[in-house]
């Protein structure tokens, strides 16, 4: 995990299109102890870190985590469990996500999305979850709508349902698919009550980036 770590800010930087004297002069170290770093020979301190983050655009979490979020890939998903279940309440809907993504880790080693997860009242939700479903709610890809004893029931639009899945595979898509089986006729609370008493959220504090690889600890057939 932690060579992902190096590479992931590599692969960043290089995207971004800077060069290796420009962060380095931003974070405050020499170039060859940059050049050290990206190759896994040296490390940063917390301050450092926290500006090479900065730099990069993403958050720490996600920095030391060694994962890119895919932002496009987490729409997708959201989607896909949508048209499946139709309307699904928004705090389930985030509950059905963190299965896919620490599911996906699991069995591959790897996040579905690359997101990280916060331990919530309800359980882990992505961090950028809120502001996902606001922003594909304003682009007319889903509706929000409320029911009279305040539950929050998404759905996907016509044009929701036009988009097209493509960064989704097939054992993705069949993973989300048993995992939308299994809790169709659940309630909200059900699941919500499942995921505290699984690893990532049983071991974190309140607020605290929740632990994917806690979540490989899980007996298999309580993962989801």
């Amino acid at each position: 995990m932690i060579q992902e770590y190096y590479k992931l800010a590599k692969n960043l930087r290089i995207e971004k299109g800077f060069s290796q004297e420009e962060v380095a002069e931003k974070i405050g170290v020499s170039r060859s102890s940059f050049i050290a770093f990206e190759q896994g020979k040296t490390e940063f301190d917390f301050s450092q870190v926290a500006k090479l983050a900065d730099i990069l655009g993403i958050t720490l979490e996600e920095l030391r985590s060694g994962n890119k979020p895919d932002y496009d890939k987490y729409k997708q998903m959201i989607l896909a469990f949508l048209r499946l279940g139709g309307k699904i309440p928004k705090t389930k809907l985030a509950k059905l996500l963190y299965f896919a993504d620490f599911s996906w880790f699991y069995y591959h080693l790897k996040s579905m999305s690359g997101m990280q997860y916060r331990k919530m009242v309800y359980g882990p939700v992505s961090e950028s979850y809120f502001t996902i479903i606001d922003d594909m709610n304003e682009r007319g890809e889903i509706e929000i709508d409320q029911t009279k004893d305040g539950a929050m029931l998404i759905s996907a639009t016509r044009s929701g349902a036009k988009v097209g899945l493509s960064t989704l595979n097939k054992e993705e898509e069949k993973l989300i698919t048993d995992i939308e089986n299994k809790w169709k006729d659940k309630k909200t609370a059900e699941i919500v009550d499942f995921t505290h008493k699984q690893f990532p959220y049983l071991y974190s504090k309140d607020n605290e980036v929740v632990s994917y690889a806690l979540f490989t600890q899980e007996n298999p057939d309580e993962i989801f």
